[in-house]
């Protein structure tokens, strides 16, 4: 799976990510009081699908170069 769910602090409604320990690029989706993190592929696309203002679903799109 390459959504990982983050932690929100229930008393502050607050998250936390340590960016000096993530590797690369990644993006954080927030929805509905939850928040995952996933890398960004080094080549390719990812497409972030909404459905009546609702994240639905995330899409990653890959490849390479021959």
């Amino acid at each position: 799976m390459r959504l990982q769910n983050i932690d929100i602090d229930p008393s502050t409604m607050r998250l936390e990510v340590d960016i000096m320990s993530q590797k690369g690029s990644f993006a954080v989706v927030v929805c509905d009081g939850k928040a995952r993190l996933t890398r960004l592929p080094e080549h390719g696309g990812t497409k972030i699908i909404t459905h009546q203002g609702k994240v639905k679903r995330v899409k990653f799109d890959e490849g390479e170069e021959f």
